[in-house]
């Protein structure tokens, strides 16, 4: 696993462990995390983003699966390309929604009508590149080369070992966005839809998409089997005081919403954690 030491990555380390399968982590030593007892670890400064480089005594290994938990854009992702092509069974790289076109229009990124429906892994992705570029302080914030369009693109292009792409949802948990601020923030929003996923049920996914044969070569959305509106999901959380989210300049009328039925059908993915259990455990932690 090329980083994993943040929210997520300890669930999907923790998860392929309790499967049996030998793990190691690629990371800085920055931040570590109970849950990874048990795990190898191998920590250098070469792995701080974007992942450029890779040690020759890391790769004097021998790995079956790569998971790149911390793709940014075309350079990182084309290193990892070139340096496990032929190498391992499968590259597996993490992207986001925010490839989709939709995502372009909601943002005032891309000009356009309001596109409705779910999104699936074949909807229109964004022209225009670097969402976030606006927001770079220099060309060295990570905000100026992201862009997940690219990830995949290098990461699905090279043909010497298969790759699997995981568009993951906003993810919330005890680790992270544990205060829920992407459900209480929108609270002025009530009619907008906008995927989620509990951190144990994500790294799930992940898991199961890294090591079942069905998933090589393959785009999966992660997330909900049914997005709630953000006044679905009110009702059934207490009274917060996180502030409101202005998001001044978007569009509310495109929502951010995926049909995750491929991940379901092709793979048979299920979540572990019920979505009641989820917010539970989350509140508590929060």
């Amino acid at each position: 696993m090329i980083g994993g030491t943040g929210a997520l990555g300890p669930h999907v380390a923790r998860a392929l462990h309790e499967r049996g399968h030998d793990v190691t982590l690629f990371h800085r030593g920055q931040h570590e995390s109970a849950l990874l007892s048990g795990i190898r670890h191998f920590r250098s400064p070469q792995a701080a983003l974007p992942v450029l480089n890779f040690p020759a005594e890391l790769l004097r290994g021998e790995f079956e699966i790569v998971i790149h938990m911390i793709p940014m854009g075309e350079a990182d992702a084309r290193t990892a390309a070139h340096t496990f092509a032929g190498r391992v069974q499968r590259l597996v790289a993490l992207s986001r929604g925010d490839v989709y076109r939709a995502y372009g229009r909601f943002t005032g990124l891309e000009p356009g009508p309001v596109e409705t429906g779910l999104l699936n892994e074949d909807s229109p992705l964004r022209k225009i590149l670097y969402p976030y570029r606006a927001q770079a302080k220099s060309i060295d914030d990570l905000n100026y080369v992201y862009e997940k369009i690219l990830v995949e693109r290098e990461i699905l292009g090279q043909a010497l070992v298969p790759a699997t792409i995981l568009r993951l949802p906003k993810v919330y948990g005890p680790d992270g966005n544990q205060n829920l601020a992407s459900v209480y923030g929108y609270r002025d929003r009530p009619g907008w839809r906008w995927t989620h996923g509990y951190v144990e049920n994500v790294a799930a996914a992940i898991v199961l998409a890294s090591v079942h044969p069905l998933a090589a070569n393959q785009v999966f959305n992660v997330g909900e089997a049914y997005t709630p509106t953000i006044s679905e999901r009110l009702q059934t959380l207490p009274l917060s005081t996180v502030p409101r989210i202005e998001a001044e300049g978007h569009d509310f009328h495109h929502d951010i919403a995926y049909d995750t039925s491929r991940i379901r059908e092709v793979l048979g993915y299920t979540e572990p954690v019920s979505y009641e259990q989820g917010l539970r455990r989350t509140l508590r932690a929060g």
